[in-house]
């Protein structure tokens, strides 16, 4: 086992929006709703009347959509670093002979080893949790407002450590990583779960010389993790005195297994998918169209039916008819996420991790839930977002009432749902920090 750092030379979800309480510019020059109630185009003036010649957005010429969005051996590591954690047999049955971490940290760990923090993303995160874009990093760290000196998570009094989830495709061992055959392993990838995620990240946990972490902290996916963190890790013989839950649940149940499905579908079917093995191909060649249709169903259950009403409602995009051919403007923002996923991200990954998302159970063989749920020792953070539809407050309550040392639920009070966990830091903040003392 080694950890390298490369000699060559991104939940991440979408940056911080405004309240959907105001006003907020829609993307390709969509109208919004102005103050007085009067119709505005993006740059405040009247929009163009009908009879005033009006170019349609989506015809307006775009950067070609590479195959992959993924980052590949060769590409500039920026703040990467990379542990080879060596091979695994995996829970479903397969084998993975050889798996590299790739992670980012920052602070110093103390002497006593006893201030470690492990954050973990959610779907379509990486390890750039903190820090701005630039070579190696397409995007600002998707957690920036939480992490960093001065922050809840300070790294001035911690050391944080965050790895790219198994199966992703930001550095870690994934389908775009190259198999033992020196082809990129694509549709050959095999199953994984929850519990292999975790796993690997102990592995890099033993390879990094901790023996216990202060906090183990995620949100969705992320916070599937931290629950299996919080009975595998002292298994392994890793101590893990805190962890923090935030929008998420013990157990993936119909209504979140129903919704990943058109997204898998989606994906699956568009004829550039090539059972997965798409690497080669040609810019705008790759299958990025049902990757983005994936995002456009998804970005749907992260947001509330009030903020997409407040925002967009029945609003035209742009000059366009929706009455001849044209499209609403919430038509067009859920087009402009599914894009901007397209280029950064890959598509045999998102299926390997809703996959992976879907294989969660934390009761199975422990006896269900709540057997499940009461093992747990560490002292617990259950965090919710009021407006959530995609892992609802009561799935957070469940773990509140049934974690033994867990504090009371706290819950976030947003109109933006799910990614309220990346919006409202101002709220999650103080509860993270009065949390950690």
């Amino acid at each position: 086992m080694a950890i390298t750092t490369p000699k060559a030379a991104h939940d991440v979800p979408d940056q911080q929006v405004r309240s959907a309480l105001v006003p907020f510019p829609a993307p390709d020059g969509a109208l919004v709703p102005a103050q007085d109630g009067a119709a505005l185009g993006r740059d405040g003036g009247v929009p163009p009347s009908p009879a005033e010649p009006v170019q349609d957005s989506r015809s307006r010429s775009k950067a070609p959509v590479p195959a992959s969005g993924a980052w590949r051996d060769g590409d500039d590591p920026g703040h990467r670093l990379f542990a080879d954690v060596g091979a695994f047999d995996l829970e479903a049955g397969g084998r993975l002979p050889a798996v590299r971490v790739a992670y980012e940290t920052w602070g110093t760990l103390n002497a006593e080893g006893s201030n470690a923090v492990l954050v973990l993303h959610a779907l379509t995160g990486d390890s750039h949790v903190t820090g701005e874009a630039g070579p190696g990093h397409v995007t600002d760290g998707w957690w920036g407002d939480m992490v960093g000196p001065g922050k809840p998570i300070d790294t001035d009094r911690y050391f944080v450590v965050a790895p790219n989830a198994l199966g992703g495709c930001q550095g870690t061992t994934g389908p775009s990583s190259l198999a033992h055959d020196g082809r990129p392993w694509g549709g050959r990838f095999p199953y994984i779960t929850t519990r292999d995620q975790v796993a690997v990240e102990i592995a890099l946990t033993r390879e990094l010389g901790i023996r216990s972490w202060d906090l183990v902290v995620g949100a969705s996916m992320g916070g599937l993790r931290v629950l299996e963190w919080a009975l595998l890790g002292p298994e392994a013989g890793i101590e893990v005195r805190n962890v923090g839950a935030i929008a998420t649940t013990a157990q993936t149940g119909g209504d979140q297994i129903a919704w990943s499905h058109p997204q898998l579908a989606a994906i699956r079917m568009d004829p550039r998918f090539r059972d997965g093995d798409y690497y080669s191909a040609a810019d705008d060649d790759g299958p990025h169209a049902g990757l983005g249709i994936a995002r456009q169903i998804a970005h749907t259950t992260y947001r509330t039916g009030y903020e997409l009403d407040r925002r967009f409602g029945r609003l035209p995009q742009g000059g366009e008819d929706p009455f001849a051919g044209g499209r609403f403007a919430v038509q067009s923002y859920l087009e402009h996420q599914g894009d901007k996923l397209a280029r950064r991200f890959d598509a045999n990954s998102y299926v390997v991790l809703t996959e992976s998302m879907l294989s969660h159970d934390l009761g199975r063989d422990r006896g269900g839930v709540e057997a499940a749920l009461s093992q747990i020792t560490a002292r617990t953070l259950v965090v919710a977002v009021d407006s959530d539809r995609l892992f609802p407050p009561a799935q957070s309550a469940r773990l509140a009432r049934w974690i033994p040392n867990a504090e009371p639920l706290r819950i976030v009070t947003s109109d933006v749902g799910h990614d309220g966990f990346l919006v409202e830091a101002d709220q999650i903040g103080p509860m993270v920090s009065e949390f950690l003392g």
